[in-house]
């Protein structure tokens, strides 16, 4: 019989057979390793493992958990995948890493899973869904904010690809340090991800570029601030220049309301450092849109439209929030509009970074308003990160092989690159603790996830803020906490799959908008 050996890291061997899994050269593993997608045997024991399992197995005295860690087992050779020319290629299997631990992340181990191209996907720190569903091993102790913490792991697991989620890692220079160790990460630069990190930053590029953008003024003096939004009067919007956790954009419909918010950041400091710059900028009438491009440096390709709800309640009412909801594709964003972004926001960005001096490598996500007056797209504000929950409704439809693009995209290569996409539609409905987006319960019991995503082969639930209690169930642990997605043949269908399983959870604490898609769908969809 022969048998095949395929090198894991340095000092991890994995040992295979024609018939499937024999063993391991090394005695420790992490205790939540997964293994999926193949039958196994060891001596006397075997085990088929499955998406759904959630049994666990004690092989040489490790224990394993059987739901899903893409394995090495039944191909010894090569993966052969279709790339964007529509050609074949053979490519080494790659190990992935996924930073972060919230609802986007989820979505992108769940992408990455499936990419032909990827042998495995670690996620850290990760959350209890993300584990507990098995599309990924999550590493809870990993100090994300140690740079040499995280080479050495990447070091250590042979890791080939490091995916950033968050954009506080970008921003405090993560992705730099991978990339001078010789770690192909996708995500920015500090320099390149200030395109988020700093407003004022991102507004000056656009003026230098002719990036069409709202008329805006940045202020450090409350006084100066104050009197500009006079001059301009209200509707008005007040923006922290740094990072504020999706909290520092206010709306301000009267003037009052403009002076509140301008206090509150450069008087009070309710956001630190990251408010002692206000970008007071022009208020646009329109249709928000979310776009997305993945970016190598100098060249970028376009993903499917997307459109998010910011606002926490029915009808675009409330507050601002992270996110309560999505789907793809946005109607309002058809072909003709998705070309012109490309050729008067994403590509002269692209252009500019690489002219300043810091190319842009990672995803451009832009918030768009496709103003009511004109009909067309300007550029609200840059996020250097997958969107949440946009990633959800977008990673759903990739049917590409996500780890190879990435990859892809940290080598510079993503010229003539194209993505396939499932037809149809998706959709997420967020569910958030009662209270978000301010003060929550945390700890609260939710239950029937399983019933849930049983509504449908399309469900999937994607975890953002739980964790298990000593019982075993799952517990909210943040403001939003759930993104319950389903596809379908179009929206309605989507929507109508969607809130199906949000009906069956059970969890009382929760709450989530009943009106996602409403722009795109019959209003009679919505009816009480």
């Amino acid at each position: 019989m022969a048998f095949t050996t395929i090198n894991l890291s340095p000092s991890l061997k994995l040992v295979t057979n024609n018939n499937g899994f024999v063993g391991f050269s090394k005695s420790f593993l992490p205790s939540n390793l997964f293994l999926g997608n193949s039958s196994f045997s060891l001596a006397a024991l075997s085990f088929t493992s499955n998406h759904q399992s959630s049994g666990r197995h004690n092989i040489n005295g490790s224990r394993w958990s059987s739901t899903a860690f893409r394995c090495f087992a039944q191909k010894s050779e090569p993966s052969v995948s279709v790339d964007g020319h529509g050609s074949k290629d053979t490519s080494e299997r790659v190990v992935v890493l996924v930073i972060g631990g919230g609802g986007r992340e989820h979505a992108l181990c769940y992408a990455l899973q499936r990419s032909p191209s990827c042998d495995a996907v670690f996620c850290a720190p990760g959350n209890a869904g993300i584990s507990s569903s098995g599309n990924a091993t999550c590493i809870p102790d990993l100090d994300i904010s140690d740079s040499s913490v995280v080479v050495s792991f990447c070091r250590k697991w042979s890791v080939g690809l490091v995916v950033v989620g968050p954009e506080a890692p970008l921003v405090s220079g993560l992705a730099n340090d991978l990339v001078e160790a010789g770690i192909p990460t996708f995500g920015p630069s500090a320099e390149a991800a200030a395109l988020e990190g700093s407003k004022n930053f991102m507004k000056s590029i656009c003026d230098k570029y002719g990036i069409p953008t709202a008329k805006y003024q940045t202020f450090s003096d409350a006084s100066a601030a104050k009197q500009y939004i006079k001059e301009q009067g209200a509707p008005i919007v007040i923006k922290a220049d740094g990072l504020a956790a999706g909290k520092g954009v206010v709306v301000a419909m009267t003037l009052e309301e403009a002076y509140e918010a301008v206090d509150s950041m450069l008087v009070d400091g309710i956001f630190g450092s990251a408010g002692c710059q206000v970008i007071v900028e022009e208020f646009l009438e329109g249709e928000e849109a979310s776009f997305f491009a993945l970016v190598d440096g100098e060249n970028a390709i376009p993903l499917e439209s997307a459109q998010d709800h910011k606002r926490v309640g029915d009808g675009d009412t409330g507050p601002n929030t992270g996110g309560m909801g999505a789907y793809s594709p946005a109607p309002v964003l058809n072909k003709e509009l998705q070309s012109l972004v490309m050729e008067s926001i994403i590509l002269p960005t692209v252009k500019g970074m690489s002219a300043e001096g810091c190319k842009f490598v990672g995803v451009l996500y832009a918030g768009l308003m496709i103003e009511k007056k004109s009909g067309l797209p300007k550029l609200i504000e840059y996020n250097v990160r997958f969107g949440d929950p946009e990633c959800q409704v977008l990673m759903v439809r990739l049917e590409s092989d996500l780890a190879k693009v990435l990859l892809a995209a940290c080598k510079g290569e993503l010229e003539g690159v194209s993505l396939n996409w499932s037809p149809g539609s998706a959709m997420v409905v967020v569910m958030a603790s009662k209270g978000y987006p301010g003060s929550y319960e945390k700890g609260t019991v939710i239950q029937n996830l399983e019933e849930a995503e049983l509504v449908a082969s399309s469900v999937k639930i994607f975890h953002a803020g739980t964790a298990l209690d000593s019982d075993g169930s799952f517990i909210a642990t943040g403001g939003r906490v759930l993104g319950i997605t389903a596809k379908g043949r179009d929206l309605e269908e989507a929507r109508d799959r969607a809130y199906q399983a949000v009906e069956e959870i059970n969890w009382p604490e929760g709450f989530y908008r009943q009106d996602i898609g409403w722009r795109a769908l019959p209003q009679k969809q919505f009816a009480t």
